[in-house]
This record gives C-alpha cells, sequence and structure tokens, in this order.
C-alpha cells in the first residue's frame, strides 16, 4: 500500500500544487522522486508528530492541503491533543497518513502494534477514517483526498499488501465497495482484512454458504444503506478487523444496528482488550489472535448453523 500511497499522491501534486507532503522522519528512499520532483513541497518534520500536526494545520489554514505520514501509533497516539484541537477543531483539510496498521509492524512489538488507532480518530468531530483494502482502493483514495473537505485519517498496510480488485471500482468516500455478493452472510472487512475475507468466502463456498463481501474502507462515516441492503439480502453480519473490537469497525456498525431498528446477528472479528503476547510476522500474529482465514471460516461455520432459523428483519 505504501507505494500505491506515493504514486497516487505524486499524480495529485502534480495537479494540484497545494499538496505539500509533511514525514516524521520516515519513509526517505520512497520519498525521493516525490521531494526532487516537488522541491519545496516536502517537509521533514523530525521525530516530532505533534509539532508535524500543528505545522501541518497553519499550512492548511494558509490554504495547502498538506498531508502527514508516519507510522500509525506515532501519528496518531503520539500527537492525538495536536490532532483534536489543531485539526478537528479547526475543521481543516490535513490528511493523517498512518502506515502499518494493525501487525503489520508485528516483529516490533506492541509499541508498533496499531491496534487502537481506528476508535480514537473516529472518536474526534469533523474526522473521516479511510481504511483501503488493498493497493487499488489506496491509489482511489488519496485520489478522493484531493478534494476532500476537513481532516481525514488515511490507515495504510505497509509492503506485500495483495491485491483484491482485478480493475478499478467504484470509490467513494462514505460508500463501500460490494466485491461479491452472497445470501447467506455478510463479510464487513475494512483495511488488510478484506483479502482475508475474500479468501473466508472462497473456502465456504464448498460447505454451500454463500458470502457477501463488503469492503468497509470508510469507517467513518459509515455506510448505512450498504449495512441495511446487506440486513435484508443476508441472515447473518459478520466484521472483520485488524484492530482492537473495541471502538473499530464492529463497534462501528453494532452502533449503526442499535440506532436503525434493524435485526440482524452480528459477531465481530478483532483483537482482544490486551496487548499482544506475541511477536512475529503479520502472518504470525493473525494466526496467534485467531485472524486468518482458516480460523476465520471454521467459527463462522459453526456460528451459522447455531443461527439456522431466520431472524428477519423489523422496523
Amino acid at each position: 500500500m505504501r507505494n500505491a500511497f506515493v504514486r497516487a499522491l505524486t499524480s495529485l501534486a502534480e495537479a494540484d500544487a497545494r499538496v505539500m507532503l509533511l514525514t516524521g522522519d520516515v519513509g526517505y528512499k520512497i520519498f525521493d522522486d516525490f521531494s526532487a520532483r516537488f522541491p519545496g513541497r516536502f517537509l521533514n518534520a523530525g521525530v516530532a508528530e505533534a509539532n508535524m500536526i500543528g505545522v501541518a494545520a497553519g499550512l492548511a489554514l494558509g490554504g495547502l492541503r498538506p498531508f502527514t505520514y508516519s507510522i500509525a501509533p506515532f501519528v496518531t497516539l503520539r500527537c492525538f491533543e495536536q490532532v483534536r484541537n489543531d485539526l478537528c477543531y479547526h475543521n481543516v483539510p490535513v490528511a493523517i497518513v498512518g502506515v502499518g496498521g494493525g501487525f503489520s509492524y508485528g516483529p516490533n512489538g506492541p509499541t508498533h502494534h496499531s491496534l487502537e488507532d481506528i476508535a480514537i480518530m473516529r472518536s474526534l468531530p469533523n474526522m473521516t477514517v479511510v481504511c483501503p483494502g488493498d493497493p487499488v482502493e489506496t491509489e482511489l483514495a488519496v485520489l478522493a483526498i484531493g478534494s476532500h473537505q476537513g481532516p481525514l485519517y488515511l490507515r495504510l498496510g505497509r509492503a506485500g499488501d495483495p491485491v483484491v480488485h482485478i480493475g478499478r471500482p467504484p470509490f467513494r468516500i462514505g460508500r463501500a465497495v460490494t466485491v461479491r455478493d452472497g445470501t447467506d452472510c455478510t463479510l464487513i472487512a475494512t483495511g488488510g482484512m478484506l483479502p482475508v475475507a475474500v479468501e473466508v468466502a472462497d473456502r465456504l463456498q464448498p460447505e454451500r454458504v454463500s458470502c457477501r463481501v463488503l469492503s468497509m474502507h470508510t469507517v467513518k462515516p459509515l455506510d448505512g444503506d450498504a449495512l441495511e441492503e446487506s440486513c435484508w439480502k443476508t441472515r447473518m453480519l459478520f466484521t472483520l478487523e485488524e484492530h482492537s473490537r473495541i471502538g473499530g469497525l464492529g463497534a462501528a456498525v453494532a452502533e449503526w444496528l442499535a440506532s436503525s431498528g434493524l435485526r440482524r446477528p452480528l459477531r465481530c472479528f478483532g483483537t482482544e482488550d490486551r496487548f499482544s503476547r506475541y511477536c512475529g510476522s503479520q502472518t504470525y500474529l493473525r494466526q496467534c489472535h485467531k485472524l486468518d482465514a482458516v480460523q476465520v471460516a471454521g467459527a463462522i461455520a459453526r456460528w451459522l448453523k447455531k443461527e439456522e432459523t431466520p431472524c428477519s428483519p423489523t422496523r
């Protein structure tokens, strides 16, 4: 996703001279071309993320469109007060780009695991939260951010993220992408869990389970229309996220269900309310936290058997 982000940002900067990139002392090699092509529009703020956010706010108030870039926990948790007071309070168009969502930096341990960022970002007034599901969605998201009004958090994976979309799907901030249709259950995935959701759907096919798959790339604002359609088309909802079950996608969908008047069983796949005791690759950590396709598919099959009696949506 990082390379896709840089490609799209370069295209955006070519078309809009207001675009600037600020980095928190990371990403030197991947930004070499950007800094050479746009002198004066690339700034290394150093290991000072709070200051970087304040500078970006000033640039935005001056009419520019800054993108701030760093490792996800550092650009959200470390400078939360500045994000809240400088960006959200003034409702300025600054994109906060957090690379390494979830367990992308797995070997670095809990300090680099990003499992709370969606929750804290979606709690802020005026903040939009976008978590692309693959490199294709990443490029489309960056281009869409170019005309977005207000602060936005863009949560990315790292390197080697698989491509899900063969072509360019219709992409709009706040609107989910239907990856495939189905009749038994809906898999609602955000961020890097989209490829896992597709693999889960493939694994359940031989068991005659038809899965509708949604890429909920925008966690805030949530696409209520897509969720309502899923409630009518399928009998159970599952959310998949590489994030704590507290405050993330699953919590957002549960909040929507509680206020919608629609009744559908919901099960949420995410991490427990604790720091990871494990250290290793992203693949290994997903297995440890039961977020790999094999374990998710098995759990869904068991839950569907328990929910054999349909529960009709009511208003």
